[in-house]
This record gives C-alpha cells, structure tokens and sequence, in this order.
C-alpha cells in the first residue's frame, strides 16, 4: 500500500491524545460518582463495566480509519475484470502445418483457443483476427461462443507472417473512430485522384487520422490482445512500431510464441530462417504494452498456457484507490457506536 497524499499521515501523532483524554474523562465521572454513590449508581457500573468502553473504541477505530482515507492510499487489490473485449491474433501462416507440435501448430492452436473460449467468462466478447501475409478480421467481438468456434474451424493457411498487421487491425477494431488505416501504413497514402476504385467498391468515408495523447502502457482496461505466432514477420508493418501504436494507446498484449527452436527443419532447411521463431521481438512487444509472454513448445502447454490466461480474466489485480472504502467502513463504525451507545444506555455518550 502507498499514499497519494502522505503527508496528512502527520495526524496520525495525534491520535495518541485520544485515549489520554479519555483515560482523564473516565477518573473524573469516578470521583463524581463517588461523591454521590447509590446502589442503583453502583449495580449499572459494576453490570455495565465493559459496555461502556465500546462505543468510545468503535469512535476511535472509526478516526484512525478516517485519517488514513485522508492520506489517499493506493494498493493492488484483485478487482473482477474490467475488460469487455478481448481480441485473439491467430497466425495462419503456411509453417502453421508443422508437426514439431503434435498433430501440428494448427491443430494444436485451434484446440488451445478453443480451450480459451470455454475459460472466459461468458459477458466477455471475444473477436478473432487472422494474419498471414495479411490480416483480416475472422469474426468480429461477440459473446456468441458457436461463432467464434465456427471462425476458428474455418481458417486456411495462407503464405507469409504479418505480425505487425495483426496488431493494427486489432487496434483499428478496438478504436473505429482513430482512422487507422492498414492500408496507408503498409503503401502509404495515395496521391489525389489517383486511387483506383472498382466498380462494385462503395465509397466509404473514412475518418480522418486521430491525434492522440499517449497513455500509460498497460493501463485501458476495456481491452486486452492475444498474440500467437510460430514465426518471424515476412512483411506488412514493423512489429514493434505496430507494438507502440498499442502501447500508446494503453492496450496491453499478451504474446504466446509456438514451436520448437528445431521444429523449422521438417520443411526445409532453404526456409529456416523464415519459420524460426522470433523470441526476441515478441517479447519486446509484450515488454512494451506492459503484457506477458510465453512460450509454448507443446499442445498441451499451448492449451495450459491458453486455460490460465482464460481463468485469471475472472479476477486481476489493479492499482486501486481505497479511501472510498475505508471512509465507508470508518461510516458503519460510527453509526455501530452510536446504536450500542444509544441501546445500552440511552443517549449517544
């Protein structure tokens, strides 16, 4: 726990005075007592000896409670998931039909987002993007289970690895209204009156580039993306430069890497360097939007991986402000003492 405004810690010093003034209060109701001792006088405080000291304690814990509220604190407590969308970038890449990850990485990923599916829970939409040479949106964010499991049988392989346009379509479908345009960034943007346009082709207006602040990385909690590639990008967008348009934005992506170091052998040794995995840079991209990155060399570690970043979406741990919380706990406190000392003895004391 830490403090946003640590510095009203400082009446914390007096809170000592508290039970001095009411030791003081306490000796001097005794000798008035005395002075004008009856049974009756006598029988209350004997019977009433430990009640008396609960309220003033409950009043006490209430203070200590308010004054830390007033210091502002800030912890990592685990919150249910904030975010409603999560996005998966699927590589269907031609090296996807290597058999190094039994019965092969296709198979495998199929099975393992699957898998995924059934962890997350239900209020959660789920899209699915798809990246090879390209990259398109298979199915967009839907809470329809069926469909996305229909999307996932359904992929093709296809030739070349894309990565960094994976993560652009998925940043344009989370923020339709950024004007991000795979298109400019991979031709850049055609002259004036130029551009061919087929017969068929409506024309669309599309919003124009947004400017926008740079947030914390990590820190929109509306979405989340789900990054699996068995390879190294052949083309399309540079991974990290697409990897700072997320970070930028605060979105945090989550990368699993599949395959083995060797596995690029079953399909010739002319394509190796293509079908390596590229380790280095995914982690890059999940250090720079504030994700996690794991490796998964097997199906079943592709679907461990896949379960538990499914199950942990139930709960996350998030920096929290928790004055709210101890000013209404320091609340009921109050009003507890008030009820005991009013049903005990008839007054607030």
């Amino acid at each position: 726990m830490h403090f946003l405004w640590p510095h009203n810690l400082w009446w914390m010093l007096l809170l000592p005075l508290l039970p001095a003034l009411y030791l003081w209060l306490l000796r001097r109701r005794g000798k008035a007592a005395r002075a004008y001792a009856s049974l009756r006088v006598v029988r209350e405080v004997v019977g009433r000896s430990w009640q008396r000291h609960v309220p003033p304690a409950l009043f006490f814990v209430s203070l200590v409670l308010l004054l830390l509220a007033l210091a502002r604190p800030s912890a990592a407590v685990p919150l249910p998931w904030a975010r409603s969308t999560i996005l998966l970038a699927m590589d269907i890449s031609r090296s996807m039909r290597v058999a190094d990850v039994q019965p092969s990485r296709m198979v495998a990923a199929q099975e393992a987002a699957k898998a995924f599916l059934a962890e997350v829970p239900r209020h959660i939409e789920v899209g699915l993007v798809t990246f090879a040479g390209s990259a398109q949106v298979a199915q967009r964010a839907t809470t329809d289970r069926p469909a996305l499991v229909g999307a996932i049988d359904a992929i093709q392989m296809q030739y070349g690895t894309a990565i960094g346009n994976a993560i652009v379509v998925c940043l344009a479908e989370l923020f339709p209204d950024h004007g991000i345009d795979l298109g400019e960034m991979t031709f850049g943007a055609p002259r004036r009156g130029t551009a061919a346009r087929s017969l068929d082709e409506k024309k669309v207006d599309k919003p124009a580039p947004k400017e926008i602040t740079p947030v914390p990385p990590g820190s929109y909690e509306s979405a989340a993306i789900i990054l699996l590639s068995d390879g190294r990008r052949t083309t399309g967008v540079d991974t990290l430069e697409a990897a700072k348009m997320a970070a930028d934005r605060g979105v945090r992506i989550t990368v699993v890497g599949l395959g083995t170091p060797d596995g690029h052998a079953a399909m010739g040794e002319e394509m190796a360097i293509y079908l390596q995995l590229d380790e280095p840079t995914l982690r890059h991209v999940a250090q720079m939007t504030r994700g996690e990155y794991h490796h998964a060399g097997t199906a079943e570690a592709l679907r461990s991986v896949y379960q538990k970043l499914g199950s942990r979406l139930q709960v996350s741990k998030r920096e929290t402000e928790l004055t709210a919380l101890l000013a209404g706990a320091a609340a009921v406190l109050l009003l507890a003492g008030a009820g005991l000392s009013v049903l005990w003895f008839g007054r607030v004391t």
